[in-house]
């Protein structure tokens, strides 16, 4: 299974979106929109954008471990991974966004 890009609605009724790797785990993930069609440009960016190692934040959160932003241009965030134990796995989790989100496939479970 290839990467792939799932958008959906949560609880509050936003959209969001979620790339997955072909492992099926959930490396990216979006912040609430109020139209699909922003969610769907949100899914554009980070194909876009994913490409640019100088777009990925790493952070280490209070609690040591990490996580990324990928970053649009304009400065705007456009997705956050999951927490990483190690600064390893946080690189290993942005390369993966990189490889894997160009060419995924969106699955609409709206």
């Amino acid at each position: 299974m290839a990467g792939k890009f799932e958008c959906y609605r949560d609880k509050a009724g936003s959209f969001r979106f979620r790339l997955k790797a072909a492992n099926g785990q959930a490396i990216l993930s979006s912040e609430g929109y109020k139209a699909k069609a922003s969610c769907l440009n949100g899914i554009a960016s980070v194909q876009k954008n994913c490409s640019n190692p100088d777009l990925f934040v790493k952070k280490e959160t209070a609690s040591g471990k990490f996580r990324f932003n990928l970053m649009a241009t304009n400065g705007q965030v456009i997705g956050t991974s999951q927490n990483y134990a190690s600064e390893s796995g946080c690189d290993n989790g942005m390369k993966s966004v990189a490889k894997s989100a160009p060419g995924a496939a969106i699955d609409d479970l709206t």
